[in-house]
C-alpha cells in the first residue's frame, strides 16, 4: 500500500466534485488501497477548513471521512524541513511525506519545493492506476 500526504485542497475538491480526481484519491484512502499519513497539525487544518460554514460541507460528511482517515492513516511527528516556503502553511504537508517516504498530492504543485514525490492528482492517478 502506498503513502500518501494529501493537502487541504484535496479534500475540499473531492467534496465540491464528487468523481473527480481528488475524489478518486480520497475514495482510495478511505478504502484503504492508500495509506494516509498525517500529523496533528495536519488534522486541525483540516477540521479547520472542511468546517468553515463558507463551504456548507455536510457535517456528518465530514466528520465519517475525517475518521476513517485518521483510523486507517499513519499519524507521525514529522522532522521539520530547514528551507523557506513561499506559504509556510505548505510545510507541514512536505514534512509528514518526507518524514514517511509518501508521495504528497495537491492542487498547489507551485507551492512546494520542486520533488519527484510531489504530484498533481492527475499525475498521481496516472502513475498508479
Amino acid at each position: 500500500m502506498r503513502d500518501v500526504v494529501v493537502d487541504t485542497n484535496i479534500l475540499v475538491s473531492a467534496l465540491i466534485v464528487p468523481g473527480s480526481k481528488p475524489d478518486q484519491i480520497v475514495e482510495m484512502a478511505l478504502t484503504s488501497q492508500l495509506n494516509l499519513c498525517y500529523s496533528d497539525e495536519i488534522l486541525a487544518e483540516y477540521e479547520l477548513v472542511l468546517f468553515r460554514p463558507k463551504f456548507n460541507f455536510n457535517q456528518e460528511t465530514v466528520k465519517l471521512w475525517l475518521n476513517c482517515l485518521t483510523e486507517s492513516g499513519r499519524k507521525v511527528s514529522p522532522t521539520q524541513s530547514v528551507f523557506e516556503f513561499q506559504d509556510e502553511s505548505d510545510r507541514k504537508f512536505y514534512d509528514v511525506a518526507k518524514t514517511c517516504n509518501a508521495y504528497l498530492i495537491t492542487g498547489n504543485i507551485k507551492h512546494y519545493p520542486t520533488e519527484p514525490f510531489i504530484l498533481l492528482p492527475a499525475q498521481f492517478l496516472q502513475l498508479f492506476m
